[in-house]
């Protein structure tokens, strides 16, 4: 059994400092920041495939070279595949906006009124059913304005995502030998300490990335094989779209059940009913998530406390917005390893002393 690691009150506070610098320049070079980390992903969740191959007789070059090749292979045939359809939808993206919004609205109606015509005591604060609110109005300003700059944000960021493929090839050929560079530019002394610093900031990537992806397949398993079983259009892609908001911790869910919510009342609008079951269909995936899916996937491998967590989520968000969201939590294990280990090496006297002598020697030595 292994003890947990005790991490003193400094280097909490100076990885928490580091984790906002961090967060804030991110932001800065965001367009580099999201090919980056999704390389990163890839190439976690890739390494083992690189490495069977290796076993099996390649050398670690060619490797490299044919697994990157496959991914962008396939990422090309992807684009090739989806960028027609995509094209066609673009074109009547507003119209179909201002559909889901309009069911989502219908459905609030209904709801509103079922719980009115229950609970008489709630007449007087009903507000969607009053004449002196127009719904298409407001249809048309939640789909032209926030919807519209959300799609053109998309559609920003999509050019830097084809440098995935690309960062991921040079991670597996030139990653291993990127790393022994660095461990060569240490001193001897240290040399025992940086390779396991670079040991736990790996191990910590890695089994969040993967740990994360595993889960994400799993929501979307879930989510989708509920939607279709209510027969809910595009399930799997809704799945897969919930899934993936819930990367930003709580604010991502809330937006994957409102996106669950508006195509389930609009393919249904004189059910509710489904709408409803579709909602409590969504609460039992994020139940199975924080009880079965995460100790399983992601776990406690990054060892925050949940109370540090929520805090971070708040502070991340406030220094870098929904990118701190989604950032802050892999940012802060990875300079919490870098702080502990740094704290370590300053306050290991015997790594000081053999240091010294290693600079004393190599000064007499080159008298």
């Amino acid at each position: 059994m292994t003890e947990e690691r005790q991490i003193s009150i400094p280097v909490w506070g100076a990885a928490i400092v580091a984790t906002c610098l961090l967060l804030f320049l991110f932001q800065k070079v965001l367009w580099l920041v999201i090919p980056a980390l999704s390389a990163l992903v890839v190439y976690y969740c890739l390494r083992p495939v690189v490495r069977w191959l290796i076993r099996a007789g390649l050398k670690p070059r060619t490797a490299a070279r044919a697994v990157a090749g496959i991914l962008f292979s396939g990422t090309l045939l992807l684009v090739i595949l989806v960028l027609p359809s995509a094209s066609v939808r673009v074109a009547n993206w507003q119209s179909l906006a201002e559909r889901y919004v309009r069911g989502g609205l219908e459905f609030l109606k209904t709801t509103e009124q079922i719980l009115v015509d229950k609970f008489v005591v709630l007449r007087p604060v009903a507000v969607l059913n009053t004449a002196q609110l127009d719904l298409e109005t407001i249809e048309h300003l939640v789909a032209a304005k926030y919807l519209g700059s959300l799609f053109l944000q998309a559609m920003r960021w999509l050019p830097s995502i084809l440098l995935m493929p690309y960062l991921t090839y040079f991670l597996l050929q030139d990653g291993n030998r990127f790393r022994k560079q660095l461990v060569r530019s240490v001193p001897n002394a240290y040399f025992e300490k940086t390779l396991l610093l670079f040991d736990r900031i790996d191990n910590s990537l890695q089994s969040f990335f993967v740990g994360l992806m595993k889960l994400t397949f799993l929501d979307t398993m879930c989510l989708g094989l509920g939607l279709w079983f209510f027969g809910v259009s595009s399930p799997l892609l809704l799945g897969l779209l919930a899934a993936v908001l819930a990367w930003v911790p709580y604010v991502g869910s809330v937006a994957g059940c409102i996106i669950v919510v508006l195509v389930t009342a609009t393919d249904f609008p004189t059910q509710p009913g489904m709408t409803y079951g579709c909602v409590l269909l969504f609460f039992g995936v994020r139940i199975l998530d924080d009880f079965v899916f995460l100790p399983h996937t992601i776990g406690r491998s990054l060892h925050i406390h949940p109370v540090l967590s929520v805090l971070m989520l708040f502070l991340g968000a406030e220094v870098a917005g929904p990118t701190g969201l989604v950032l802050v939590l892999p940012v802060l294990g990875v300079t919490t390893v870098v702080a502990e280990t740094l704290a370590q090496i300053v306050a290991d006297r015997t790594l000081y002393e053999r240091f010294r002598h290693a600079r004393r020697l190599a000064w007499v030595r080159n008298r």
